[in-house]
């Protein structure tokens, strides 16, 4: 009789390096903000996108939170205390014309939250890649308007 083993091994990704940003060229993040939701993937299709556009320039290992910042730096309403913003990459289907949307994190204005040191390059983004953020203000109660069972931070 055969005996089964296991065994454990361990990841051994090598550590991302700082990037210099003296030194290394910026890449063009084009962000679309939707209030309480994201955007349908339909205004992604046939070479459009919606028409909120805000262009930011960053590196790859721009976190969650200073993208939250940024945002709030041009977005007024969104820099009330509590609310969250839900990041998602927009990225084209290798094997049709669409698009695809995956959501990479959440952050909150004014709290701490397990998301907010996510880097771009740990969620995979690759350069023409576009970022949906779903802007969702604080309601009464501390339950969001997306109402997925957030978690309280």
């Amino acid at each position: 009789m055969a005996t089964l083993e296991s065994m454990i091994v361990e990841d051994q990704r090598e550590p991302e390096k700082p990037i210099d940003r003296e030194k290394t060229c910026p890449l063009l993040l084009r962000v679309f903000c939707c209030n309480e939701r994201h955007h349908p993937l339909m205004e992604f299709s046939r070479g459009s996108t919606p028409t909120n556009e805000l262009q930011i320039y960053t590196w790859m290992d721009a976190t969650l939170k200073e993208l939250t910042s940024l945002v709030k730096e041009v977005n007024p309403d969104a820099r009330r205390k509590g609310t969250f913003f839900d990041f998602a990459i927009v990225f084209p289907d290798v094997r049709s014309p669409t698009f695809r949307m995956r959501e990479i994190g959440t952050t909150c204005a004014g709290r701490k939250s397990p998301d907010d040191t996510v880097t771009l390059a740990q969620k995979k983004f690759t350069i023409g890649d576009y970022l949906d953020i779903a802007i969702c203000p604080p309601r009464p109660g501390g339950m969001t308007p997306m109402g997925r069972g957030r978690r309280q931070f």
